[in-house]
């Protein structure tokens, strides 16, 4: 698109509060939005805008401090962005209805705007506001047209509808970042806490191990522990009459427990020696609360009777 400087003379400017310029860009910034790559779902809301009003262009536009940026672009290849002070959405996003010029040549605001001289010869236009659930605007989704028309009242009221979708999708978006962030911080966390509780081990000055459940770290006295048990990917931790499901290997499990305490039995299990109550056969009866029964492995046996005190 070749767009040229345009004097204050030539293009009158919307000039919001300062203060309120801050606040709104600082919300447009929170949803971590601009210069993102295309997602099938902004680009069926701005198709749908187009289908709906007859316009052969639609985008999703974002003013940022000096560019309205494109989420969404229908019917203009190529082009993310360009100058705000050609914007029409900045005139669009500050209002509460539908933003309508029928015929920018005729309108003393637009008739010198390089996308109404140039390419692409902009029109007809009508925006929608995108507007937070805080009340701060972040843009607009528009129809446009390279000839004048007009919109009808169930076309201007399906645009404001699908608006409020697009904004709800950018709330969606900036949730599912946010959790993924926080996922990815409490992960960090439990890394850290386990291999803090590693290194205690090793030196003999902790029996703590930390697991992650519904998103929290849970913190586990190894001498309140059972036995662990195997389930593919997933290690189950019975203690203290509770069962708590972690994402790991037996293996690692045994580098985090204290050596002297814990002994493997059975490929599938691990058991605090101090929790067993009795051999019952090729089983363990130990106690979790209530008693339970844990298979020994044949390859395991030799090496568990060995750490027994037998008399």
């Amino acid at each position: 698109m070749n767009v040229r400087a345009l004097s204050s003379s030539q293009l009158t400017p919307v000039l919001p509060d300062p203060n309120s310029e801050l606040e709104r860009l600082e919300a447009l910034q929170a949803y971590q939005v601009l210069d993102t790559s295309p997602e099938a779902d902004f680009d069926a809301l701005t198709r749908l805008a187009a289908y709906i009003c007859g316009t052969p262009i639609s985008l999703i536009s974002l003013v940022d401090s000096h560019r309205q940026w494109f989420k969404a672009n229908y019917g203009l290849g190529g082009v993310t962005e360009t100058p705000r002070e050609y914007s029409f959405c900045q005139h669009a996003m500050v209002g509460t209805e539908i933003y309508e010029v029928e015929d920018a040549t005729t309108n003393p605001l637009f008739s010198t705007n390089p996308l109404v001289t140039e390419d692409p010869n902009i029109r007809f236009y009508a925006g929608a506001p995108l507007v937070t659930p805080d009340g701060q605007p972040l843009g607009a989704l528009c129809t446009i047209d390279t000839k004048p028309r007009h919109l009808t009242p169930e076309q201007r009221d399906a645009l404001q509808i699908l608006a409020r979708e697009v904004v709800s999708h950018l709330e969606l978006r900036r949730a599912r970042i946010q959790l993924e962030q926080e996922r990815a911080k409490l992960e960090g966390l439990l890394r850290m806490a386990n291999d803090a509780a590693t290194s205690m081990y090793s030196t003999g000055r902790s029996n703590e191990i930390f697991v992650k459940q519904d998103h929290k770290l849970i913190r586990l006295n190894t001498e309140n522990i059972s036995y662990l048990e195997a389930l593919g990917d997933y290690v189950n931790i019975h203690a203290a009459g509770e069962r708590y499901t972690v994402y790991t290997t037996m293996k690692d499990m045994l580098t985090r427990l204290p050596p002297r305490d814990f002994a493997r039995v059975h490929r599938k299990y691990i058991v605090r020696i101090g929790s067993i109550v009795a051999i019952d056969g090729d089983s363990l009866i130990v106690d979790g609360g209530r008693d339970s029964s844990v298979p020994i492995g044949n390859s395991y046996k030799g090496e568990l009777m060995g750490r027994l005190n037998l008399v």
